[in-house]
């Protein structure tokens, strides 16, 4: 039997490759037990096809203490959430890492959220002995891990990308000009704040274009910095968290994608709208450049270059951008069944 531990998994863009991978096990002749996070609870609890399944707390001693009473249970061991098991187990452990701040903390971050990942990083560096292999989503991350974690050694890495597409087939929106779409989760990394403020920016210049985000109401701070900038006039429009397939409208309705992310280990909203014939505008970093050739870049740190870079888009007739990452979901699945 399999082991598929994502208890570190529950929201953002690590949720929908969750969910997507969940699906595509459920559909396989794979013998899979299941262990989630309990706030995912409500969403996988009901899920009849999911017959072997456990919900814990995602804390170190809920997992360790699961991993101790079935450690003799399972041949396989799927670790969804960047951290190997608690304990060094008989059967073979593969361990899927995409989580970039594992990697480098950002400058701009809080005390408190460079701390968080500083104990984070001690953490995944403690138990990295506990795994067999590594799976990674891009050249990037396996030589970045490696040279964090393992001595710049590759041997256990291995590139296996995935995603899940968007179906934008026979679907009929017309393309807003000039608007600006950016579908992400609200996490300090993600960089709202420099965006909200340079597209305003831009605007003040331009008096031209439309922002669209999807923060959830949760993030009160970001929530309210958005109220105050359309109270005074700006064109932004936060739709809030959506479904997927709403997600199809929005990419399908935009003209660009703007994404100035600071650290990604994939970036799936690239990926997705380069599908979907948005141009994308991006940060000029390494990630965006494992996923696809950006029609634009800029520098994320540097919120005037965020702002010119916006300008620019609407005043010059940007190149199409190129998707070069690949779905090897299937060979994931085949790694499994060996």
């Amino acid at each position: 039997m399999i082991l598929f531990d994502s208890v570190y998994i529950n929201d953002g863009g690590g949720f929908v490759l969750l969910n997507y991978l969940v699906q595509t096990l459920k559909n396989s002749d794979l013998d899979v037990f299941y262990l989630f996070d309990n706030r995912t609870k409500a969403y996988f609890e009901d899920d009849v096809a999911l017959i072997n399944k456990d919900f814990i707390n995602n804390s170190v001693y809920d997992r360790k203490r699961f991993y101790l009473k079935n450690k003799e249970k399972f041949d396989f061991v799927l670790c969804f959430g960047n951290v190997p098991p608690p304990i060094r187990l008989k059967a073979k452990v593969f361990v899927y890492f995409h989580q970039p701040l594992f990697l480098k903390i950002p400058e701009n971050f809080s005390i408190k959220n460079k701390i968080t990942y500083k104990i984070k990083q001690v953490f995944l560096n403690y138990y990295k002995g506990n795994t067999d292999l590594w799976l990674v989503q891009s050249l990037f991350i396996k030589s970045s891990f490696a040279k964090k974690y393992l001595k710049n050694d590759m041997k256990n890495i291995m590139i296996l990308p995935f995603y899940p597409p968007l179906n934008f087939d026979n679907i009929s929106i017309n393309r807003e000009k000039n608007t600006f779409l950016y579908a992400s989760n609200s996490a300090p990394h993600k960089n709202h704040e420099n965006l909200i403020h340079a597209f305003c920016d831009a605007y003040d210049q331009t008096k031209a274009g439309a922002l669209i985000v999807t923060i959830p109401q949760s993030d009160e701070k970001l929530c309210t910095l958005i109220e105050d900038k359309i109270n005074v006039g700006y064109p932004l429009k936060n739709v809030g968290f959506i479904d997927r397939e709403s997600l199809i409208e929005l990419y399908l309705s935009a003209e660009y994608l703007i994404f100035p992310s600071l650290a990604e280990s994939f970036g799936l909203g690239l990926a997705e709208a380069v599908d979907a014939g948005c141009k994308v505008i991006a940060s000029d970093l390494s990630y965006t450049y494992q996923v696809c050739n950006p029609s634009l870049t800029f520098n994320p740190f540097n919120r005037d270059n965020i702002r010119d870079a916006i300008i620019k888009a609407m005043r010059e007739d940007l190149p199409s951008s190129q998707k070069i990452i690949s779905n090897d979901i299937n060979q994931l699945i085949l790694l499994l069944s060996e």
